[in-house]
């Protein structure tokens, strides 16, 4: 599966390039694709493969969807919290070890989680499961910046969207392959199959990345006793609080909010004084459109996974559909993300992109209130086809913002901060799905999620419409334009 998706990968590159240039013999290094691809895909696909688990395990434990949400929020918890992290130290020691060690861990999480005896240490194996799965797409953004350096192409497009695509194929197919595995060996065989994918990682890891990552002299200057520890806990302990915070907003623990704020607060502080701090401030705070693309990430996740984890239940509770028909259901959400981001990789029109993306959204959530329990199949299909086409734009956009708004030297940790916004609002979805489900996904409840999702996906519009940044076409990036390798520059 892994070598069948990196090929048809290479051929999306090889079609998919700025100004239609053909690669030079010292283009992108194609063997990295296969543990680019993979590690970047392992967190998604365990985001969407237990959607269509969450009604069995919780038929297992006697569990209603408010109490097997934790299982989502469990790992965008750890995730949140480790992807920013792990892309500071990608950035400064290089992407072998720490994808080798997080790889290794989520195979560890899938062998805990298939023996779980109870929901509490099924949610347990999702935390070490988030944070094995934080290094692969840090990683991938590390090494697609290090190859742009190394080849002199600034914009490496094909490998961006085959990097898009790939995400977004295995998040979309994951709910169909849970139905499956379901069906083949119940819900433990969801979280079995990090098992293989985790020793086809290693693999492919030892093999293929660099065990010289070009980040070596930065690390010689930069000591593990010069990491900013403070700050990383700073960070976490407020990150922790507000997303408890917002897995159980009506529950009165204000407290929690108030814990978060300080911490920011201490942590503003901390990282202003810092001499290498973990995610410099300053820097952030004057790049604004970076910011823009962050909030716009946190809103577009609400919608999409709001929808994942919302429709797929609804199908089966409110529907009466089988898990495995249930992920059959949402194909052509993949078939239609992955088409309209091989269509459109070949254009940087990042705004416009967005715009149509903000536009979909608003409709699909409005086609979501026509539906009900008796609604034919077909309705049901036209819904998932409509998100398919901004969940092909969105993410593309985005992810290709941060590549040129970034800092080179911070690739990594400002991956990794582009997935923990998107995990932020992976969590509202999950609190808002236990907040109108309540007891039992129903229509009632669907409408209201819907409600709540079509107010995000305005806003999303009116974010994307007021930032000035974006007319501008590609947005700028805020380190020096890369300059092209010469002979006597290769290692």
């Amino acid at each position: 599966m892994t070598h069948g998706l990196t090929d048809s990968l290479s051929r999306l590159i090889r079609r998919v390039r700025p100004g239609g240039a053909k690669e030079a013999g010292d283009g992108f290094d194609r063997r990295l694709l296969a543990p680019m691809m993979l590690g970047s895909v392992l967190n998604p696909v365990n985001s969407s493969i237990i959607s269509v688990s969450l009604v069995p395990i919780g038929a297992a434990f006697g569990a209603p969807p408010s109490r097997t949400a934790w299982l989502i929020s469990a790992l965008y918890l750890a995730t949140s919290i480790g992807q920013p992290v792990v892309g500071r130290l990608i950035d400064l020691y290089g992407p072998r070890r720490l994808f080798l060690a997080g790889t290794a861990l989520t195979g560890i999480a899938g062998v805990v989680g298939m023996l779980s005896p109870g929901l509490g240490v099924l949610i347990a194996s999702r935390v070490l499961l988030g944070f094995g799965t934080c290094a692969g797409y840090p990683a991938a953004m590390y090494l697609i910046r290090s190859e742009a350096r190394r080849t002199g192409q600034e914009s490496p497009a094909g490998v961006l969207t085959a990097l898009a695509v790939a995400t977004q194929t295995i998040a979309v197919v994951g709910p169909s392959l849970g139905g499956l595995l379901i069906g083949i060996g119940g819900w433990r065989a969801t979280l079995a199959v990090n098992i293989p994918l985790a020793a086809a990682g290693l693999f492919l890891g030892a093999r293929r990345i660099p065990a010289t990552p070009p980040a070596r002299r930065e690390a010689d200057r930069h000591p593990v006793g010069d990491l900013d520890l403070p700050g990383m806990g700073l960070f976490a302990a407020g990150l922790v609080c507000l997303l408890l915070f917002l897995m159980n907003p009506g529950g009165g623990d204000w407290y929690l909010l108030v814990l978060a704020l300080a911490a920011a607060g201490g942590f503003t502080w901390r990282e202003l004084r810092a001499r290498l701090p973990f995610i410099d401030v300053r820097v952030l705070g004057g790049n604004l459109p970076l910011l823009a693309t962050y909030a716009r990430a946190l809103l577009s996740y609400v919608v999409s996974y709001a929808f994942l984890y919302g429709y797929t239940q609804w199908t089966q509770q409110g529907r009466g559909l089988s898990p495995s028909q249930s992920g059959l259901v949402l194909l052509p959400l993949f078939a239609t993300a992955i088409v309209v981001s091989t269509l459109t990789g070949r254009r940087q029109a990042i705004r416009g992109k967005l715009l149509v993306g903000a536009v979909g959204q608003i409709v699909a959530c409005a086609l979501l209130l026509l539906l009900h329990d008796d609604s034919p199949l077909w309705m049901l299909l036209a819904v998932v086809f409509v998100l398919g086409i901004p969940q092909g734009l969105n993410n593309l956009a985005l992810q290709n913002a941060v590549f040129h708004q970034a800092d080179a030297g911070r690739m990594g940790s400002s991956a990794g901060l582009l997935r923990t916004f998107g995990y932020l609002g992976a969590i509202v979805a999950s609190a808002a799905n236990g907040a109108f489900f309540g007891e039992r996904a129903d229509t009632g409840g669907l409408h209201h999620l819907a409600v709540f999702m079509l107010a995000v996906s305005v806003l999303f519009l009116v974010v994307t419409v007021a930032d000035r940044s974006l007319r501008r076409g590609t947005p700028p990036r805020t380190d020096p334009e890369i300059p092209r390798t010469t002979e006597k520059d290769q290692p």
